[in-house]
């Protein structure tokens, strides 16, 4: 969107990331909110939610200017329920002054609905949030939009500062926290793993202020020198994460030669990130704490675009206390955390969640080669799917490359096959039928002899074709 003159009071039409513009006035923040440094915006109450948000100048546009074309773009019932606010506004404005008062705090249950649920705020000392669930620990909100960065961009923007050990320490050139709602932990963070997660994670463990130590398996990645083992740079932090693909290579991060294992003393912190199952965690758990160390399973759901935005879902398990001490690293990273009790309960509820994921994506590619070869419009299934109870982000992306022959890999398609086959390994040891997991899972195995591992999961659409 171009940039225009705007001031206080001003309806608009606000854009950020992949949502669609939508309805709302430029108001006043909250008196403790601060505006986001390097940033030209402005403070946006949006109509129909609860949500608001600073948004930057060049996506706004005048509300009256622009509401032919926006409605012409833009469809569906909260979207009609949002006009039809504005539009109500209107009519009660006429003959004197209204103003939208954003209240200095907010619900989680009107955070979480919307267009807009990207977006995140700090509740106020006198408005705690309030557990829904045991297992439903804190929801982590922040004030200001998530950094879509990416790790090409890391050493663009840090300076690298080489240890005595070796390892490089990375921190944010100016190394105060972008959010002005985090504050980022004093303790030595490590980060093993730069993959297509893992880059992200350690983007915006950055932005946010954090002291991080990285070590990848590559020799060097996008011109960093990485540190020179695992082993040494869990010996010189406090809490070290780890993001690798499969059970065996986390079991050969931590029981391999100059591996995690042999840096952890007393009091060290590990953290495992990774998509295993609940044996392999549970035995570098106990690994872990037979020498003394803490130990927390906390796997992500998400794809390399939500890392790079900082909008994962976390999973914990194990220590309480270092999931409470992760509490900064998890809210740069993600935005919204789960703690699950003892460790193996989040490889296992990672797992369920993948296996309906992979299944619904092998159903995705399966409509659609369907509608092909049935005479109909792919493209327009795609529409009636987005009018419905199935619309999704997720849908209309995987759609979208599988529409457009674009499978670059935001989620590879062998690790949602792996995810898969662990999902059906667990049914069968609980005797659990997983059938539709055991049948998406044979197409993802058609789609690896095709040649498709490395492409994203919605390749899986080429085994349908060939």
């Amino acid at each position: 969107m171009a940039a225009v003159s705007l001031r206080l009071g001003d309806l608009v039409w606000g854009k950020l990331g992949r949502y669609p513009p939508w309805p709302g006035k430029i108001v006043n923040p909250p008196k403790d909110l601060k505006k986001p440094r390097g940033k030209k915006c402005f403070f946006v109450k949006f109509f129909g939610t609860e949500d608001h948000a600073w948004i930057k100048v060049e996506q706004l546009k005048p509300y009256h200017a622009h509401k032919e074309e926006m409605i012409k773009i833009n469809k569906g019932k909260r979207f009609q329920q949002a006009v039809d606010a504005v539009e109500e506004f209107l009519r009660r404005a006429k003959g004197k002054d209204q103003d939208l008062t954003i209240p200095e705090s907010s619900t989680v249950k009107g955070m979480m609905a919307g267009p807009m649920a990207a977006f995140k705020w700090q509740p106020t000392v006198s408005e705690p949030v309030k557990d829904a669930d045991p297992h439903f620990h804190h929801f982590l909100l922040s004030q200001t939009e998530k950094p879509t960065v990416c790790y090409q961009a890391i050493t663009k923007k840090l300076k690298i500062c080489e240890e005595e050990t070796g390892s490089t320490s990375i921190q944010a050139a100016d190394s105060t926290a972008v959010n002005g709602s985090i504050t980022p932990t004093d303790k030595k963070i490590g980060f093993l793993g730069l993959g297509l997660m893992g880059s992200g994670i350690v983007s915006n463990l950055l932005k946010m202020g954090h002291t991080v130590t990285v070590w990848n398996r590559t020799a060097e990645k996008e011109g960093a020198r990485l540190g020179r083992t695992p082993a040494e740079v869990v010996s010189t932090c406090d809490i070290t994460f780890a993001c690798v693909s499969d059970p065996k290579a986390a079991k050969d991060l931590v029981l391999g030669p100059s591996g995690v294992l042999q840096g952890i003393r007393p009091g060290k912190c590990y953290v495992d990130m990774s998509t295993v199952d609940a044996d392999t965690v549970t035995e570098l758990a106990q690994v872990i704490v037979s020498r003394g160390g803490r130990f927390l399973e906390a796997p992500v759901s998400g794809n390399q675009q939500l890392s790079n935005d900082g909008m994962l879902v976390i999973l914990a398990a194990g220590d309480r206390g270092l999931y409470e001490d992760c509490s900064s690293c998890f809210q740069a990273m993600g935005k919204t955390s789960f703690f699950l009790g003892e460790v193996g309960n989040a490889a296992k509820m990672m797992l369920i969640v993948n296996m309906v994921q992979g299944s619904f994506m092998a159903t995705i590619a399966e409509g659609l080669t369907l509608a092909q070869v049935t005479g109909q419009s792919q493209q327009t299934l795609l529409d009636i799917l987005n009018q419905g109870q199935l619309a999704s982000i997720f849908l209309d992306q995987k759609c979208q490359n599988i529409l457009q022959g674009n499978f670059k890999p935001d989620f590879y398609l062998k690790y949602i096959q792996k995810d898969l086959r662990l999902a059906i390994a667990l049914g069968d040891a609980v005797n659990h039928p997983t059938p539709m997991a055991a049948a998406a899972n044979e197409v993802y195995k058609r789609a690896k002899a095709l040649d498709q591992s490395d492409n994203d999961m919605s390749a899986v659409y080429r085994a349908y074709i060939h």
